[in-house]
């Protein structure tokens, strides 16, 4: 099995937050990197970030919002994507990252932000990889029929960005957790909390 990142690999940072983060490079066709927070973890969380057109990127502050919440006991690799390929190729990064993270740590979940929660579900639908978890926030689209993992939809009840009422209503008609925030799509004053929804359903289930 491949070994985790370690400090003789990589140069094992402290971010501002305190979080020990390390830099990774996914193989694949696509040459996608990203970071790890808590790479010491046993477990894994796979965080796909919204729309690179409109900015979307690793650095987003609701993928490390999750990642705060996780650490330090679970992992959290967050990623950019390759060249725009119109979700298509994001969704392939967002597999190489899960066969990536499967051959490193015991257990892998995988979150997506908007753009990303919609990449997050295709990837969920499609990998060879038994998934303990997916969670998806304001997510984008709408695959939920072919997810075989226990699955967390949150949305923000004044999203004026994406139609997540079908979303959310088909997640429930399929037997899965929806949790609904006071927010709009940028859950500014609602982070902590969805922090909290996020990582606790991904961690219980890590």
């Amino acid at each position: 099995m491949p070994t985790r990142p370690s400090a003789d690999s990589y140069r094992r940072l402290a971010d501002e937050r305190g979080t020990v983060s390390e830099p990774v490079r996914i193989p694949g066709v696509r040459g996608v990197a990203g970071r790890i927070d808590s790479p010491a973890a046993d477990s894994v969380v796979v965080a796909c970030p919204p729309h690179p057109q409109h900015g979307g990127s690793r650095s987003d502050p609701r993928l490390r919002t999750v990642s705060d919440a996780l650490a330090p006991d679970v992992a959290c690799l967050r990623f950019d994507y390759g060249p725009w390929d119109g979700g298509e190729g994001e969704t392939v990064d967002a597999g190489s990252a899960v066969d990536w993270a499967a051959d490193r740590y015991d257990g892998v979940g995988l979150f997506g932000y908007s753009f990303g929660g919609g990449v997050a579900l295709r990837a969920a639908a499609h990998t060879d990889t038994e998934l303990a978890a997916c969670s998806v926030l304001a997510p984008a689209a709408d695959a939920l029929d072919a997810v075989e993992c226990p699955l967390q939809v949150v949305v923000g009840d004044r999203d004026r960005t994406v139609d997540w009422e079908p979303v959310a209503d088909r997640a429930r008609t399929l037997g899965h957790t929806v949790e609904t925030v006071s927010a709009t799509h940028q859950f500014r004053r609602t982070r902590d909390r969805v922090g909290r929804l996020v990582g606790g359903f991904l961690a219980a289930r890590l």
